[in-house]
């Protein structure tokens, strides 16, 4: 058993994670598998602190961004590392939508015009319950309060990590609401499979399983019609090394500074699909994500800036992490023809998805 005083696999201190926030007590859990894979969550956002996997040669390597305290977390130019964002993650167009005729405009513009990842005081900022489920499982739960951030209904929302023999880390999600509401629940883990710290993800290897994408305008906000990826440096279907085209002169990536994009996933079953594939050259480390989501949104860390210090001093500049956000669509609330983000008292939204370890 891991004590709270003690350093784990990432070299971070658990006792650094404890401390009092909004009046709840923080803290760290950690989950291993029969490999000696590390997952470490704290309640404060239910991030994803540390994720400690072997490489091709067996040495473990930490692959995901983040801090060495809460301290840290609390102060963070980089708020979502390993959150789970919502109540809406990604963007609403101008902080307002329409719901059975009623206007809801009060939601933060925390992004430009635009509302973002839930607002001011996101999911990704607030203290969770947390509870052990065993070794290698801790279900997370926050109640939103009807009103919170502008938007309706108490949602209650349950989170489940789990850690598998497979080395599989599988995320479940559950919520419930008692007046209609929209909502769009993802995790915003930064991933290097090459090792946090490593300055860069150009070399990664990255296929989508998707032949279209979403289109943004200046603000990030998708224009509304889809677009193929074909002929286009959007284009995933087979390997590219992220960095190979992030540079071209194409609009989309210019007005993001690089890929910040919603993916539109090839067919959907309701069971997890294979969704996305990146790999490291230097480490041998291979990432699948699976998801039951019908998109996953590929943000490049375009806005890193270097300056933080993360863990063990490590500094993370731009390019230097990727993200693979599960979720429904951006601003899906004012744009009847997306997937549909609404939940209804009654209803249970469910979603699922697995980020697979292995190397080559």
């Amino acid at each position: 058993m891991i004590m709270e005083n003690n350093t784990i696999l990432s070299g971070l201190q658990m006792a650094d994670f404890h401390k009092v926030v909004d009046g709840k007590e923080t803290s760290l859990r950690v989950l291993t598998n029969r490999i000696g894979t590390e997952l470490a969550v704290t309640n404060y956002g239910a991030k994803i602190v540390a994720l400690t996997v072997p490489d091709r040669h067996g040495r473990f390597t930490d692959v995901v961004t983040g801090h060495a305290s809460i301290d840290d977390y609390l102060v963070s130019e980089e708020p979502y590392f390993g959150a789970i964002c919502g109540r809406y993650g990604n963007r609403i167009a101008g902080g307002r939508f329409t719901l059975d005729g009623a206007v809801y405009d009060r939601l933060a513009t925390n992004n430009g015009p635009n509302s973002l990842h839930g607002g001011i005081k996101g999911f990704n900022s607030v203290v969770w319950d947390m509870t052990r489920i065993d070794a290698r499982t801790v279900a997370l739960t926050y109640v939103s309060a009807d009103g919170e951030e502008g938007f309706p209904g108490m949602l209650t929302t349950t989170v489940t990590y789990m850690l598998t023999d497979d080395n599989e880390v599988v995320i479940s999600y559950r919520a419930v609401t008692d007046k209609p509401t929209v909502l769009n629940l993802t995790n915003h883990s930064y991933f290097n499979l090459s090792g946090a710290g490593d300055p860069t993800i150009g070399d990664h290897l990255l296929t989508i399983c998707a032949d279209y994408y979403l289109p943004v305008d200046d603000t990030a906000i998708p224009l509304g019609p889809k677009a193929t990826v074909e002929g286009t440096p959007m284009d995933f279907r087979t390997p590219h090394e992220v960095g190979a085209r992030i540079h071209d002169d194409f609009e989309q990536l210019i007005l993001g500074r690089g890929y910040d994009h919603t993916y539109i996933l090839n067919g959907k079953d309701g069971e997890p699909a294979f969704a996305a594939r990146c790999v490291s050259p230097k480490t041998g480390i291979v990432l699948d994500v699976y998801t039951t989501e019908p998109g996953v949104q590929l943000y490049t860390g375009n806005w890193m800036t270097g300056h933080l210090v993360g863990k063990h001093g490590q500094h993370y500049p731009r390019h230097a992490a990727l993200c693979l956000e599960t979720q429904h669509f951006p601003d899906s609330p004012n744009k009847p023809d997306y997937p549909t983000t609404v939940l209804r008292p009654g209803e249970i939204f469910e979603s699922r998805t697995v980020f697979k370890f292995s190397t080559i």
